[in-house]
């Protein structure tokens, strides 16, 4: 499957979060520790915001993202509050441009690391279930495209917790139909440029990883000596497939079933339970 981070806060330069960090997403793409394969080769992407620009920029490729000159160059010159990171390892769709995240829709970004169990067999079903609007939007293969324009179609402009829930219920209900008895599999996360959401949840109730930094004012308390900590607003905030380093008391587990919002102001923590349809 997939390793990916999100970061909100102080604009930093992309080589803060993506290179220098002892257990970077650099180093999960060929030492992953928590994650079904150890090597994320398959692709990656990168999705940042801009001043002056609602619409995000992607970068994204089909190699892996230990080796790409062109992610080494970006990374020390592009700063930004908001950025989207994600290494690829396929779960059975073609390593092509189009299949890699993040995926883009107007303002708003989506990537994702899990799967949808059977998915050649409903991937029928569920494209058309996708708004005809948004239909010719659609470029690649991957299952992960289609969750993202489920939920668009079922709302992510006006209640992303909810469009989010009504995809993954659609997608359960479509699944067990066809005799998949656990067809979900999903940690991912979606921003409009101003909050983004992160979900982690399951058909089984067994997700993949997924973490947040702690709050930076209760790090620089155990860790007054960090430079870094002290250039950071207290609202920054990271949230990661795995942790990107073992510093005490710097990461906690996102609970199974849950949704956090990273906002101005205070971040969230919600249950997550999509409805049965």
């Amino acid at each position: 499957m997939c390793r990916w981070l999100a970061y909100w806060g102080t604009p930093v330069l992309l080589d803060t979060i993506l290179y220098k960090p002892e257990h970077s997403l650099i180093d999960q793409s060929l030492h992953s520790k928590l994650g079904v394969e150890t090597t994320n080769g398959d692709g990656f992407g990168i999705g940042w915001y801009s001043p002056g620009n609602t619409t995000p920029a992607l970068l994204r490729d089909v190699g892996p993202a230990w080796n790409n000159r062109n992610l080494r160059e970006l990374a020390d010159h592009v700063r930004s509050p908001l950025f989207f990171a994600h290494i690829r390892a396929s779960t059975g769709t073609a390593v092509q441009q189009s299949n890699c995240h993040p995926f883009r829709h107007g303002r708003w970004m989506f990537m994702h690391n899990g799967a949808i169990d059977g998915f050649p067999l409903i991937r029928r079903e569920l494209t058309l279930l996708v708004d005809p609007s948004l239909f010719p939007e659609l470029e690649g293969t991957t299952d992960s495209e289609v969750m993202f324009h489920l939920a668009l179609t079922y709302g992510l402009d006006r209640d992303p917790p909810a469009a989010v829930a009504e995809m993954a219920a659609v997608v359960e209900r479509v699944g067990r139909a066809h005799g998949i008895e656990h067809p979900l599999q999903m940690t991912l996360a979606v921003t409009d440029g101003e909050r983004v959401w992160t979900f982690r949840y399951s058909s089984a109730h067994a997700s993949r990883s997924l973490f947040y930094s702690n709050r930076v004012d209760a790090l620089r308390r155990l860790h007054p000596d960090i430079a870094f900590l002290r250039e950071l607003s207290e609202e920054s905030r990271l949230v990661v497939s795995e942790p990107l380093g073992d510093l005490p008391g710097a990461w906690s587990e996102v609970p199974e079933s849950s949704y956090g919002v990273i906002q101005p102001g205070l971040d969230e923590m919600h249950r997550f339970a999509p409805a049965a349809a």
